[in-house]
């Protein structure tokens, strides 16, 4: 992928499709750092999925026998020193606290580093694509932060507007904009 913003986007998919009420996007950025947490509450791996979920012949998918998407994120934050870490609580073995946490750390200086790309873009997608479920989106950067909470538009906007709303959504991509050109 060209741009990190795709993977985040992707893996926040795999968190949607596993059940999830609640997908957290993190993004801590230093001057030498970049680490991207995406975490969830689905339904979690069991340990032998887990083990094998870096290669590219781990996949849910049905209509095809390879899945790119956490391998080629290992593969990114590896070429820059950096590591991927995945750790997961399968619902049968934890009913009342399970979900995955992936997260990549990537060294920014390094030749190799994937632009971050248009992050707000992949925010937007995500919530238009699954709008019943609740992101929270925090990036951290030496100038300031960036966070959206949908739960917070929830209260905001009641129950009879919701989140995939053309207007909304236009919002939602000016409000983040609007804090990323504060910081910059």
């Amino acid at each position: 992928m060209k741009e990190l913003s795709l993977n985040i986007l992707d893996v926040a998919k795999n968190s949607v499709k596993a059940g999830a009420s609640l997908v957290k996007i993190e993004i801590d950025e230093t001057d030498e750092t970049l680490r991207i947490t995406i975490s969830d509450d689905g339904c979690g791996m069991k340990p032998d999925f887990l083990q094998n979920v870096t290669d590219p012949f781990c996949t849910t998918r049905t209509t095809r026998a390879v899945g790119l998407g956490i391998p080629l994120l290992k593969l990114q934050a590896e070429q820059t020193g950096g590591e991927l870490t995945i750790s997961s609580k399968h619902i049968d073995d934890h009913p009342e606290d399970h979900g995955t946490v992936t997260s990549a750390l990537f060294y920014k200086n390094h030749i190799d580093m994937t632009p971050l790309g248009d992050v707000c873009g992949s925010v937007v997608t995500l919530i238009q694509g699954s709008p019943d479920i609740d992101f929270l989106y925090i990036h951290k950067t030496p100038k300031g932060d960036i966070s959206l909470d949908t739960r917070e538009l929830r209260e905001v906007l009641g129950g009879d507007v919701p989140l995939d709303n053309a207007e909304v959504l236009m919002w939602i991509t000016e409000n983040l904009n609007e804090q990323y050109n504060s910081v910059s």
